[in-house]
């Protein structure tokens, strides 16, 4: 199963394929060199990696892993100390040596060899003194923080064991609530439960939630410009200003509760950008979405509680391991509908079942809030986090709640199921051409000047 802990990871922006994954598959590498006798470290960097990967901070997340540190633990201020140290004395320490290591020349982009078992490639070699390869690996980061190395299985779901609730699409989950009488996110507490400690999946949920909420503080606290030299500025703390003002002054519209929820995500999307703390939900360039719409829940919806929080993170993590599973939530794989399209998808599901929503509610919001992201493009400008992710994000919470409230209107029958609009994901996805696909090369990416 995709598991709570694989599917919300906390880590650092901007981008989890293009950062945290490939800061985990550098660490791993660099923990089985413990012991050699190595004197050099090359990567190179393949795909959607080598065209968007210096916009997305993957060479410096190559570093920090190489250097022994995880996304989740990692300081966002530590880690870009170090890495522009790495920079200027070209000296790393990897495993249990300090090498010499010089980007420019061990860190390679390389632009014009295909890649074949995913977009986001990367090969790590490490090289004795007289130049025999000692170890040499290929990975893969197949997007929400998950990477495989060639050959073998998925690296970071849960230990295999027997579950409860077994279900790999929506028709299954469906039938199984049917015939247990168990809510979607009761069925997912019991496959976690399954594999761990009640007490663990708790202070997991809870941390994920506060993490999600402190993300959004901080982004309404800070402003300036945007890494990255397209001189974009933070809006999220002149719009809470603003918002602040309004209700202070009484000056309140209709569509407030809009403008705070797009402030939430663009918060969030803010510090995503700027190499903040963020949660994968399910990607880091998504990171806002399903934040803002928890956030909604927590201060705008009666009754909002802590086990309904719960219920929306356990329901959104079933959600997403169906997308996972049976399509893509990488954007160098489908676009950005694999990424905003499927938080969307999540967060309508969560805040149906945390409304109260049944089963079929539920899966009627989750297929809503992707039907209407269907064959969205992945064309970050510069190969930067910012535009039009930041945006985006917005608009996909909006969405979120739109399509939970379109659901719990109704009783659950509809003529789309959220397994007929996966496969179409998918399929949309394998023909949409590769330009469109976290590359930079097409869209948005070629349309609007860069400075």
């Amino acid at each position: 199963m995709i598991s709570v802990f694989d599917l919300f990871k906390i880590g650092i922006g901007p981008s989890s394929s293009h950062t945290v994954g490939p800061m985990r598959a550098a660490k791993a590498f660099a923990d089985g060199l413990v012991g050699e006798r190595f004197k050099r470290v090359e990567v190179r960097l393949y795909g959607s990696l080598a065209w968007t990967g210096k916009g997305h901070g993957t060479d410096r997340a190559v570093i920090l892993g190489l250097a022994g540190l995880v996304p989740d633990l990692v300081d966002p201020d530590e880690a870009r100390m170090l890495a522009e140290a790495v920079e200027a004395d070209q000296l790393l320490a990897v495993a249990d040596r300090i090498i010499e290591f010089d980007p420019a020349r061990d860190l390679v982009f390389d632009f014009d060899t295909p890649t074949e078992g995913h977009p986001n490639t990367m090969r790590f070699a490490a090289f004795a003194a007289d130049g025999r390869t000692l170890a040499e690996e290929t990975w893969y980061s197949i997007g929400g923080g998950f990477v495989v190395r060639a050959g073998e299985d998925l690296v970071g779901a849960a230990d295999e064991a027997p579950l409860p609730f077994p279900y790999r699409s929506g028709d299954q989950l469906l039938a199984m609530g049917q015939r247990s009488g168990q809510t979607i996110a009761a069925m997912v507490w019991a496959n976690e439960r399954a594999q761990r400690r009640a007490e663990a999946v708790t202070a997991h949920l809870d941390r994920i939630a506060e993490t999600m909420f402190q993300c959004i503080e901080r982004g309404m606290r800070h402003d300036g410009e945007l890494p990255g030299g397209l001189k974009v500025k933070r809006r999220a703390r002149p719009f809470a200003e603003r918002l602040e003002q309004d209700r202070r002054s009484n000056h309140r519209m209709p569509h407030e509760v809009m403008d705070w929820v797009s402030l939430f995500a663009m918060a969030v999307n803010e510090e995503n950008a700027a190499g903040g703390r963020v949660v994968t939900a399910p990607t880091n360039g998504a990171a806002g979405v399903v934040p803002a719409v928890l956030r909604y829940y927590r201060d705008f919806c009666e009754g909002a509680n802590e086990e309904g929080i719960h219920a929306f993170l356990l329901t959104a993590t079933a959600i997403g391991g169906l997308f996972k599973l049976n399509a893509s939530i990488s954007g160098a794989e489908v676009g950005c509908q694999g990424e905003v399209g499927v938080a969307c998808s999540m967060a309508a599901a969560g805040l149906a079942a945390a409304l109260g929503g049944t089963n079929e509610q539920i899966e009627n919001a989750a297929e809503i809030g992707m039907e209407h992201h269907l064959g969205m493009t992945c064309d970050p400008i510069g190969g930067l986090v910012q535009i039009p992710c930041i945006e985006r994000n917005a608009f996909g919470a909006i969405k979120a709640i739109n399509a939970a409230s379109m659901a719990l209107k109704g009783d659950g029958t509809h003529r789309v199921s959220l397994d007929q609009v996966i496969a179409t994901m998918h399929q949309t996805g394998k023909d949409m051409a590769s330009k469109y696909k976290e590359t930079s090369l097409g869209g948005l990416a070629v349309n609007v000047p860069e400075c």
